[in-house]
C-alpha cells in the first residue's frame, strides 16, 4: 500500500491536508489520513484510527456512536494537530450491504454480533495494518490513540507503533444506541463505562 496522492481542503476550522493510501492509483476507496497543518511526526501524536461507517459519519444514525465519534476526534484534532486515519472497512469489515442486511436482523431482535454471525462472518473483520502503514509513512512512531477498543490497542502495538496514552472516547447513549454500546462494552470487551 502506498500514498497515491497528497492534496489539501478547506474545512470550518482551516485548511487541512488529505493523503489516499492504496495499492494502485485506480483504488475507488482508498483508506485516508486527513490532518491539520502542524503535524510534528517527531512528537507524540493524537491519532483516531477510524473506520467507515456510512450510515453513522455521513447520515448521523443513532444505531452506533460512529458519527458522534468522529466528530468528537476531528474537534481533539483540530486542537492538539493531531490525525485522522480513516479506514474503509464498512460494517466492521463486512462492507454497506451485509451491513444493513445485519441492520434487518437487528430489527428482528439479534444483537449486533448475533447479527454478524447470522450472516456468516466473524464478530469483527477489521483489520489495522493498514493504519500502521500509514502512520509509519508519515513518519509517526508514538501516539496517543484515541480509542475504547483494546483490540485496535493491541493491532497497533503488535506492528511497533508505541501507544503512549489511551484516550477514552465516551458518546452519550441515546434510546437507539444503548444496546448496541452495552454488547460492545459486555461481549467485545470495549472499554466504555
Amino acid at each position: 500500500m502506498l500514498k497515491q496522492v497528497h492534496s489539501s481542503i478547506p474545512v470550518p476550522t482551516g485548511l487541512w491536508f488529505i493523503d489516499a493510501y492504496a495499492d494502485n492509483s485506480q483504488d475507488p476507496m482508498p483508506h485516508l489520513a486527513i490532518y491539520p497543518p502542524g503535524l510534528d511526526p517527531d512528537s507524540v501524536v493524537l491519532v483516531r484510527v477510524h473506520s467507515e461507517c456510512l450510515t453513522g459519519d455521513l447520515f448521523s444514525s443513532l444505531r452506533c456512536d460512529c458519527g458522534s465519534q468522529l466528530q468528537k476526534s476531528l474537534e481533539y484534532i483540530t486542537k492538539e494537530k493531531g490525525v485522522l486515519i480513516y479506514l474503509r472497512q464498512e460494517g466492521r469489515g463486512i462492507g454497506l450491504i451485509n451491513k444493513l442486511k445485519a441492520y434487518n436482523l437487528q430489527d428482528e431482535g439479534f444483537n449486533t454480533i448475533d447479527a454478524n454471525h447470522q450472516l456468516g462472518f466473524e464478530t469483527d473483520e477489521r483489520e489495522y495494518q493498514a493504519a500502521t502503514l500509514i502512520l509509519k509513512d508519515l513518519g509517526i512512531k508514538r501516539i496517543k490513540l484515541l480509542t475504547n477498543n483494546p483490540e485496535k490497542v493491541n493491532s497497533l502495538i503488535r506492528d511497533g507503533i508505541e501507544i503512549v496514552d489511551r484516550i477514552p472516547l465516551m458518546i452519550e447513549p441515546t434510546v437507539d444506541s444503548e444496546d448496541y454500546l452495552r454488547i460492545k462494552r459486555d461481549l467485545m470487551g470495549h472499554l466504555l463505562d
